[in-house]
């Protein structure tokens, strides 16, 4: 099937919306037109957050396909959407995909950071990058309006979680660490990266929804335009040991997670997706919880010469029972966050052997 954009297409579905995207076998920055099905869950937790807050001016900087733009236009209440893509095949495929799904918002083929710094603002600017998002954070912190919303992703995991150290460094201004616990700390890292840019122009960007998930770290951050709100930011930038600087205070809104829970599973689009709905829960259990870093059971077997290692179900139970916070966590399936300290916890882990 080919047609004027000169590529072969095909269409998908995602979420409410058909789109046309192009027809490839293999996912690479390569494609006429960049569109990536592994990144469905972003999108869908990108809808459910919004569908939390009142009608916001949007933006897609880097929009692609048009599949993220075209969602919102479909699955939210806005005031406006503005989506933007450098390449003219894109601009050409967003306008075909609008036709498509019957919908119409302002459309630009400008360099993402120019669109953003001639604009009066948005109270939603997203970075769905690929690679790190530094190219595009100055101009995006300049234009997030008050009390808006951040949202970042960042696919160069292996800088953040410590296989390219000097990367880390280089990109991030913070020391990495390869280990149980990396997605965490690399996704703290890139929050305090982001908070930095920020705090040149007086912003304050708290986290209300944090993960990591397959190749890609994912955040959103609410703004608030106050000098001393920033300055309560930036004393939550700590080292730990030999890692850090980075982001030792809250990952999510607990309220949030909760809405976005229930949400998604009242919605026609999303109450049969499982997997998007056990993910929200674990993030839902894990946010009650404020501290940072988790422990790793497995590795706790194996350090402290363990022959068997307890069921999750049952030890988190146990912790519960003592008096003490427990649960899953989204960050590694061996992983359960709490606030019992390690001794405690081991002391736990041998009576239930």
């Amino acid at each position: 099937m080919s047609n004027f954009l000169n590529f072969p297409i095909e269409k998908i579905k995602e979420g409410s919306v058909e789109i046309f995207i192009p027809r490839e076998k293999k996912i690479s920055k390569q494609l006429p037109v960049f569109y990536n099905p592994a990144m469905k869950l972003n999108r869908d937790i990108t809808i459910l957050l919004l569908q939390q807050f009142p009608p916001m001016n949007l933006c897609d900087p880097l929009a692609a396909s048009g599949i993220r733009a075209i969602r919102f236009a479909k699955e939210l209440k806005y005031k406006s959407i503005t989506a933007n893509d450098m390449n003219k095949k894109a601009v050409a495929l967003i306008k075909k995909n609008m036709r498509y799904n019957k919908v119409n918002f302002e459309v630009y083929n400008k360099d993402a950071n120019l669109l953003l710094l001639e604009s009066f603002g948005f109270d939603f600017i997203d970075l769905d990058v690929f690679g790190s998002p530094n190219f595009m954070l100055d101009a995006a912190c300049k234009r997030i309006s008050r009390n808006g919303i951040l949202a970042v992703t960042a696919t160069d995991t292996s800088a953040l979680c410590g296989t390219y150290y000097d990367a880390c460094k280089r990109k991030y201004w913070a020391a990495p660490k390869s280990s149980q616990q990396m997605h965490e700390i690399g996704l703290r890292i890139l929050i305090r990266k982001v908070q930095l840019v920020a705090a040149q122009y007086d912003k304050a960007l708290v986290p209300i929804f944090s993960y990591s998930k397959d190749h890609y770290m994912r955040i959103f951050l609410r703004v608030e335009k106050n000098k001393d709100a920033v300055d309560e930011i930036l004393k939550h930038h700590k080292m730990l040991k030999d890692v850090g600087p980075l982001w030792a205070g809250k990952l999510w809104d607990e309220n949030l997670a909760k809405k976005m829970w229930n949400s998604g599973r009242k919605s026609k689009i999303f109450s049969g997706n499982k997997e998007l709905l056990k993910f929200l829960e674990i993030v839902k259990e894990e946010s009650k919880i404020d501290s940072v870093g988790f422990h790793d059971i497995h590795h706790l077997c194996k350090s402290y010469k363990l022959q068997v290692m307890p069921k999750k179900a049952e030890l988190i139970k146990e912790i519960t029972r003592r008096g003490f916070k427990a649960s899953e966590t989204h960050f590694r399936g061996e992983g359960m966050r709490s606030d019992i300290d390690e001794k405690n916890l081991v002391d736990i882990m041998k009576k239930s052997r």
